[in-house]
């Protein structure tokens, strides 16, 4: 019990720098515009944008027998293990070279949440969160996705349902912390990183 716990606290190469990374949780529905405020936020403020849904693709790509693993556990539906996710997004911190970090549709519930905290020992500074109507974010998936409309809606809802069933908790116990810097992401890209602008800037200035 508890090795790969301790594997992924002590990383490839022991653990996180002394000095704990700024992070930034990003969470928002499918087709709240998160990553094209990511983008925009990499190349304003220069944090590094991680996504856990791409480092375990890359994993899998790879090869490895970490890889092979993440890839069988999805194949039978399973849910690949926090541990898993957080050791990728420690091992992709560690190289990086780079000491402020965007990390991307993750955690996705409670239990991410309270693994990350506890394998790391990082509590995000805050989390940035897309809020976006159901409505608004169909619309946009369906426009971007021309298709079998009838397929497209009924998953784009079906994900749109997991989203609300298991972020919210997260949102809610950052919220109780005074960590949520909620975004109204309903109006356009410029209006929307005008606000994100206001919110990163002033960390900014205090950066030593």
């Amino acid at each position: 019990m508890g090795t790969v716990v301790e594997a992924a606290n002590k990383g490839e190469n022991g653990s996180i720098p002394e000095k704990n990374p700024t992070v930034v949780f990003v969470l928002g529905g499918p087709g709240s515009g998160k990553g094209t405020q990511c983008a925009n936020i990499v190349q304003q403020f220069r944090y590094t944008h991680l996504s856990a849904g791409d480092l375990l693709r890359a994993e899998i790509k790879s090869g490895s027998e970490n890889g092979t693993m993440i890839q069988n556990m999805i194949k039978e539906g399973k849910i690949v293990p926090s541990e898993v996710t957080i050791k990728l997004l420690q091992r992709a911190i560690q190289e990086s070279g780079n000491d402020k970090f965007l990390i991307d549709g993750f955690p996705r519930n409670e239990e991410n949440r309270a693994a990350f905290e506890s394998v790391t020992g990082i509590e995000p500074a805050f989390v940035l969160f897309f809020d976006c109507s159901e409505e608004e974010m169909e619309k946009r998936l369906l426009s971007r996705n021309q298709g079998r409309e009838d397929d497209n809606i009924e998953t784009i809802r079906k994900r749109f349902k997991v989203f609300l069933e298991s972020s919210l908790p997260v949102i809610n116990y950052y919220d109780a912390k005074a960590k949520v810097r909620k975004v109204d992401a309903v109006r356009p890209v410029e209006e929307v990183f005008e606000t994100v602008n206001a919110i990163f800037a002033p960390k900014i200035e205090k950066a030593e």
